[in-house]
C-alpha cells in the first residue's frame, strides 16, 4: 500500500531545521506534499532564504525519512524562499515555542526578573541599573544584578565591588556580594573574570549568547526577590538570547529626553513583544538640570520619556533629574542610595523602588499556595542527582 499525504506530512516531523531547533512542519515550511501510483513522492519546501546553508541537509533528511515509508520508489525535493511575511510568521511561531518551554536556569521560580534595557548607549542603562538595584536592597530586599553587557561592562566599578568570583560547594560560580541597609545584592559580571578592566572583549554573537547562558546556569544565585538584567543596548543576540532563557523577564526601557532616543527606545518594546515579554515602564534619564538658583533647564530637550511611554502604552515611571551627584556616586562606587538618599535622583530612584515593590511587581509572597507549590519543586529538583 502507498503512504497518504498525511502519512508523509507525519513523517516529516522527524526532520528538525538545527537552527530554528523545530521540525519542519510545525514551522510551516512543508508546502506541499504529492505521493504518485508509482510510490514516487514528491515534497515541496519554502527556506527562510534560498542560499539557506542548511538547504543540503535538509534535503538529504527528507529524502531518507520519506524513503523509509513502505511503498515508496522515490523521493524528491523542491525549494522555494518566504516571502518577508512568511519568515516572520516563522520567527514568532519560534519565538512562541521558546517562550513555552523554557530551558532549567538557577535563577529561582520565585525570582522576579526584570531586564534594564536601552534603544541605544549612553542613556544611562547602567547608572539606573545600580541606582535601582541598590534602592530596592535598601529596602530590605535580597536582589540580585547580572550585567549582561558582555562588552561593555561597568556595574562593578559603579558598586565599588572588586574581587574574582569564587565558587559554591555544589561547583557552581559564587557571586560577589554587598550589603545595602538591611537587603543584600549578589552581582555577576564579565568585569569579575578579565584580568584587566581596559581588557576589550572581542566577541561574536554566539559567544555573548552562550556566556549570559552561562551566568543563569553556572551560577549558584540561591534565594532572591528581584534579579535586575543590565543589558547592552539594542536587539541583539543577548536580547534575543535572554527572551529564551529567561521568559518571565518583565523590561524596563530607559530613554532620554530627546526625542530621537525614543523612536530608538520603540525598538527595545517591539523586540521585547515579539519575544512575548511583558514590558513594565519606562524611565527617563537625565530629565532636566536645576542650576543652584533653582532654574530647571532641559538640556538633552524633553518630551521622549512621556512620548515614549504614550506609544508603547505603559506607564512612565519616573524622570531622574541630570545630577552631578550621580556620576560623582558612580565612579567613587557608591550609588545614591548609599551615599547620597538625600539627593533629587537619590529620592526618584527609592521611589521607583518602592513602586516596583509595592504595585508593579510585588515579591512573591511565599505563604501563597502557588508559591509554595515552586518552593516544594525547587527543593525536590535541588534533591535530584
Amino acid at each position: 500500500m502507498l503512504p497518504s499525504e498525511q502519512d508523509v506530512v507525519e513523517v516529516l516531523r522527524g526532520v528538525v531545521d538545527p537552527e530554528l531547533g523545530s521540525d519542519i512542519v510545525d514551522l510551516g515550511m512543508v508546502r506541499d506534499v504529492s505521493v504518485n501510483p508509482d510510490g514516487q513522492v514528491s515534497v515541496a519546501v519554502a527556506l527562510t532564504i534560498s542560499g539557506c546553508p542548511l538547504r543540503t541537509q535538509i534535503r538529504e533528511d527528507i529524502e531518507s525519512k520519506v524513503r523509509g515509508l513502505p511503498g515508496v520508489t522515490a523521493a524528491g525535493v523542491t525549494f522555494a524562499e518566504m516571502t518577508q511575511d512568511q519568515r516572520s510568521a516563522v520567527m514568532q511561531r519560534v519565538r512562541k515555542q521558546l517562550a513555552d518551554n523554557p530551558p532549567p536556569t538557577e535563577v529561582p521560580l520565585t525570582t522576579r526578573v526584570i531586564a534594564v534595557a536601552s534603544g541605544k548607549g549612553g542613556v544611562g542603562k547602567s547608572s539606573v541599573t545600580v541606582n535601582l538595584a541598590t534602592a530596592m536592597a535598601a529596602r530590605g530586599l535580597n536582589v540580585g544584578v547580572l550585567d549582561a553587557d558582555i562588552w561593555g561592562f561597568s556595574v562593578p566599578r559603579m558598586l565599588g565591588i572588586h574581587g574574582r568570583l569564587g565558587a559554591t560547594d555544589a561547583r557552581k560560580i559564587r557571586p560577589n556580594e554587598l550589603t545595602v541597609g538591611d537587603g543584600h545584592l549578589q552581582v555577576v559580571s564579565m568585569g569579575f573574570l578579565v584580568e584587566d578592566e581596559e581588557q576589550a572583549l572581542m566577541w561574536r554573537g554566539l559567544m555573548l549568547s552562550k556566556a549570559l547562558e552561562q551566568f543563569l546556569t553556572d551560577v549558584g544565585w540561591g534565594p532572591m526577590d528581584y534579579l535586575l538584567v543590565d543589558m547592552p543596548p539594542g536587539t541583539g543576540d543577548i536580547q534575543m538570547a535572554l527572551g529564551r532563557l529567561l521568559p518571565r523577564t518583565e523590561l524596563l526601557v530607559v530613554t532620554t529626553p530627546a526625542l530621537a532616543a525614543q523612536k530608538v527606545a520603540t525598538r527595545v518594546a517591539d523586540m521585547a513583544r515579539r519575544s512575548y515579554l511583558k514590558v513594565l515602564g519606562v524611565i527617563e534619564n537625565m530629565s532636566t538640570f536645576t542650576c543652584e538658583h533653582g532654574t530647571e533647564y532641559a538640556l538633552f530637550g524633553e518630551g521622549g520619556g512621556a512620548a515614549l511611554a504614550r506609544d508603547i502604552g505603559v506607564p512612565l515611571l519616573a524622570q531622574v533629574p541630570l545630577e552631578p551627584a550621580v556620576s560623582a556616586a558612580n565612579d567613587a562606587g557608591r550609588p545614591l542610595s548609599t551615599s547620597a538618599p538625600e539627593s533629587a535622583a537619590g529620592q526618584v530612584f527609592a521611589s521607583i523602588a518602592e513602586r516596583i515593590s509595592a504595585e508593579l511587581l510585588p515579591p512573591l509572597d511565599m505563604a501563597g499556595c502557588t508559591a509554595r507549590i515552586l518552593a516544594d519543586v525547587e527543593e525536590k529538583l535541588g534533591a535530584t542527582p
